[in-house]
């Protein structure tokens, strides 16, 4: 929930503790697909240096985290079958074959339906919600703990998204536009 008058992405000033995580872990949502947005397959597929870290691996790799995190991590269901392949070999999300328009709507697709899934979660118990985390020698996390990791996750990520894109053709910026909105809103 923004401000009347922000962009969308824009965290409140004021707000909840569940409303205030999920706004900046929305922000790095945004300011991340913004970096990736609009380049053809060789712009995605550009690499910075001696790096083989690229804007269509980030998509990738960030789509299964979000499915993965808002499933396994969430409830401890199962991850969807359309990533065995990917989970099978360590070094696949970061290196995807598909066309542009499949990569950008595979990441919109997984996090509108994670800020769903944790939008009911938290509807059900708040951010002391018990969830799994896959990890049952050490305890219960609760869902405050998830989207902290994941907002970690945004934040590491979205800083190699910046070098990146400024490598492919000069975009700079801390967020995007204020009429530029996601898909996933």
């Amino acid at each position: 929930m923004s401000q009347a008058g922000s962009p969308p992405w824009e965290p409140p000033l004021t707000g909840t503790d569940a409303e205030q995580l999920v706004a900046a872990l929305d922000r790095q949502r945004a300011t991340f697909r913004w970096k990736a947005d609009g380049l053809d397959a060789d712009g995605l597929h550009a690499r910075l240096g001696a790096s083989s870290l690229t804007l269509a691996g980030l998509l990738m790799h960030l789509a299964l985290v979000e499915d993965h995190y808002s499933t396994t991590r969430l409830s401890g269901a199962e991850l969807d079958p359309r990533w065995d392949d990917v989970v099978a070999d360590e070094d696949s999300d970061f290196a995807p074959t598909q066309p542009p328009e499949e990569l950008y709507a595979l990441y919109d697709e997984t996090v509108a339906t994670a800020r769903r899934r944790y939008a009911d979660a938290a509807a059900d118990g708040g951010l002391d919600r018990p969830v799994s985390m896959g990890m049952p020698d050490v305890g219960q996390a609760n869902l405050r703990r998830l989207l902290l990791d994941l907002l970690e996750e945004y934040g590491r990520h979205t800083g190699h998204a910046d070098l990146l894109r400024e490598s492919v053709d000069g975009r700079v910026g801390e967020d995007p536009a204020d009429d530029w909105v996601p898909a996933w809103y």
